[in-house]
């Protein structure tokens, strides 16, 4: 993103800056998206669950790892409303169409993370 004279970053700066960005977008995110919000709640929760029930790192990775999938689903779904909502404030039906689909992919992450969870404690529960 450039600044206010047009001007990208270069170097270390650059990094810096995109940084900073995604911050103000997780911040964003956080404030004006219910959704986000629960599934941070989630992660809060369920994340050191994952540390403690996973055996191995690869375990631990993939239990944890699906969390943050579902964040980042959520918000690209959310930017993707921004867009259309901002590009068509009224109702249109191609509107509704990509929210549906932004929504169906924070969906199917969703149960990827079941999936997942129970792939790998499935098995300690029936031994």
């Amino acid at each position: 993103m450039a600044d206010n004279q047009g001007v990208l970053p270069r170097g270390p700066g650059k990094i810096w800056r995109a940084f900073m960005w995604s911050c103000k977008g997780l911040a964003i995110a956080f404030k004006i998206e219910s959704s986000f919000r629960l599934e941070v709640y989630c992660l809060i929760v369920l994340g050191p669950l994952a540390l403690w029930l996973g055996q191995t790192p690869l375990e631990k990775a993939l239990l944890v790892g699906c969390l943050f999938l579902v964040l980042a689903a959520e918000l690209l779904n959310s930017a993707i409303e921004q867009v259309v909502d901002r590009i068509s404030p009224e109702f249109a039906i191609f509107a509704g169409r990509a929210k549906d689909m932004g929504s169906a992919a924070v969906f199917l992450t969703m149960l990827n993370v079941l999936a997942i969870w129970g792939a790998v404690l499935w098995p300690r529960l029936m031994s």
